[in-house]
């Protein structure tokens, strides 16, 4: 029992190091915003190839209920504790972990709040679709989705894919939270089985973002809604991680103040 516990703690070992290292990699930082981009943008093309009698072709397939009409839920549970585990050892300061933590409630917020906004500018954008009886010399306009759909009719306007929006921000922003596990192990820092199991957990959870929104590319209709939903993500992630949190009023970035580093002889905090 011994050995075979143990065995499955070195394989752990091993895979969490090798996770941590492809997400704290450099290629990983500069160029998985222009992976997601490309898997959108050219997967519809490979239709073709889909099976249509796939699970992933029907859009309430349990992956979708579960997790990606879920995603925000799923990645502030998962990816808080993950969060919580790497800044509290290194610092012992509660309060920076909570400012830590202040990033995925904004990504959360984001992830809830701008999909709202998406169906205000469908509603702006929309217009109710008719069919005319035969016989029927006149049929009232329906102006608003609540009238439009109460009467069994169907609104269309101009719909922004909430599923790429939300696949693409949480996938980014899981990308950029586990990428400080490489620089939590180089320093040596406590890192038992449970913490591991947690970090693959998350990299477990971005692999099925990556899965979910290639079938969600490959199996809509929409296209020029799903490039602009991974636009929009992507703009919503560059303005948080790589702007707003790099300047001195915010949460700080991923890592920020948990490694020390030593410059002119006194104790400093990256």
């Amino acid at each position: 029992m011994n050995a075979l516990t143990n065995s499955i703690c070195a394989l752990v070992c091993i895979c969490s190091q090798v996770c941590a290292r492809i997400l704290g990699s450099v290629c990983m930082r500069r160029g998985y915003h222009l992976w997601l981009a490309a898997v959108v943008s050219v997967t519809p093309f490979l239709q073709g190839l889909g099976n249509p009698r796939s699970i992933f072709s029907n859009s309430n397939n349990f992956f979708n209920v579960k997790f990606v009409h879920c995603s925000c839920g799923w990645t502030f549970l998962l990816l808080s504790g993950f969060v919580l585990l790497v800044s509290l050892v290194p610092t012992r300061r509660p309060l920076l972990c909570l400012m830590h933590l202040a990033r995925l409630g904004i990504t959360t917020t984001l992830c809830q709040c701008i999909p709202f906004l998406f169906r205000i500018l469908e509603d702006l954008t929309g217009s109710c679709l008719q069919p005319m009886p035969p016989g029927t010399l006149f049929l009232p306009r329906l102006e608003t989705r609540q009238t439009c759909q109460a009467e069994g009719h169907q609104w269309q306007g101009y719909h922004i894919s909430r599923q790429t929006f939300t696949l693409t921000l949480c996938s980014l922003s899981l990308a950029e939270e586990l990428s400080v596990f490489v620089r939590y192990l180089k320093r040596g820092y406590p890192a038992g089985t449970s913490l591991r199991l947690v970090f693959l957990l998350n990299a477990s959870l971005l692999g099925l973002y990556n899965l979910l929104l290639m079938c969600t590319a490959l199996y809509t209709h929409e296209y020029t809604q799903s490039v602009v939903g991974v636009a929009m993500g992507t703009l919503f992630w560059h303005i948080t991680y790589r702007g707003w949190y790099r300047t001195f009023y915010s949460p700080g970035p991923p890592g920020h103040g948990m490694f020390p580093r030593f410059a002119g002889g006194r104790n400093k905090l990256e």
